[in-house]
């Protein structure tokens, strides 16, 4: 049997991660209480406690998973909180580090990266593991560094195998616009309210977005693949299926049956995305069976999702 504890469940990826686990022959993991992500002061001895429990629920398991999911960072985030993520992350691998039962066993653990900040700097026009990062921003900077103490933590711990997963952009079902990021999600809700939607980048802009249900599967399986090939392994997770903002709006209208009313403008965040995104993963495995949601369906999936949330506002607000 193995045991999984996902970091960062209540997120787009760690919420897709604990669904695609409950499905398969893992015992699922959940630390007591809610973690404090905006005070570090409380969270290192929350995440110490929880270690803790991982490691009495492991008794009797074969091995051992933690998928990192976690982060309060974005493309756009300061220096600072994207400092306190990496010493959190670098605190649990001490603790785990620190914890015998849990390294006197197999154990595996998934880091989930961005592949559209680390190579958003690229001029290969098809990115894959082979293209040399070249972040352009803090965020991207920082994801490098925290993979950095991923490859350390698995290279003194021999029984421990990782995964590198550099995601392309992540949509779904429950994303929260928080953090600058969700650019479906915004477009979906401007248009059930039927109010214009703002665009940064111009429509020829290409970009890659993969549901966060088909890339929790394929990190799942691509963690598991490294057993008994290799002990670390970077891989790029998307949808391998390019398209550029035009033809999402144009996809929107076709679900909604209505002209989606759009105003293009700049911002600061214009010139931190690239213009061209286009990602083709070619280590082991390659991803020939892994699930693949067409941009459709999960726009679809999307609208009607921000639908009942839209529904349920106006319900609430009525009494």
């Amino acid at each position: 049997m193995t045991v999984a504890w996902v970091v960062g469940s209540g997120g787009l990826l760690g919420s897709a991660l604990c669904r695609a686990l409950r499905r398969g022959e893992t015992a699922l993991f959940s630390p007591a209480g809610y973690f404090s992500w905006t005070s570090e002061i409380e969270l290192v001895p929350q995440v110490a406690k929880a270690v803790q429990d991982f490691a009495a629920r492991v008794v009797g398991a074969n091995r051992w998973e933690i998928y990192w999911a976690a982060g309060v960072g974005a493309m756009s985030s300061a220096e600072t909180a994207l400092a306190a993520e990496t010493r959190i992350l670098s605190a649990l691998l001490r603790l785990i580090e620190s914890t015998p039962l849990l390294m006197a066993m197999p154990g595996a653990l998934s880091f989930a990266s961005s592949a559209g900040a680390i190579y958003a700097g690229s001029s290969d026009y098809i990115v894959t593991e082979n293209t040399v990062p070249v972040p352009t921003t803090a965020y991207a900077r920082e994801k490098l560094v925290q993979e950095e103490i991923v490859r350390s933590f698995v290279r003194a711990n021999g029984r421990v195998s990782a995964l590198i997963a550099r995601f392309s952009t992540l949509y779904g079902p429950g994303q929260s616009l928080e953090k600058q990021q969700g650019l479906l999600t915004h477009i979906a809700r401007c248009t059930l309210k039927n109010i214009p939607v703002r665009i940064y980048v111009p429509f020829d802009s290409i970009r890659d977005y993969i549901t966060s249900d088909d890339a929790a599967a394929r990190m799942i399986s691509a963690l598991r693949a490294t057993i008994g090939i290799q002990r670390l392994q970077v891989k790029i997770i998307a949808s391998e299926q390019p398209v550029t903002i035009a033809k999402i709006i144009a996809t929107f209208g076709s679900v909604a049956r209505r002209h989606v009313r759009v105003i293009t403008s700049a911002s600061k965040l214009s010139d931190i995305y690239p213009r061209r995104v286009c990602f083709q993963s070619t280590s082991v495995p390659v991803d020939r069976s892994s699930p693949r949601t067409s941009l459709l369906i999960g726009i679809a999936q999307v609208m009607a999702s921000e639908r009942v949330t839209l529904m349920r506002s106006w319900h609430t607000s009525a009494k």
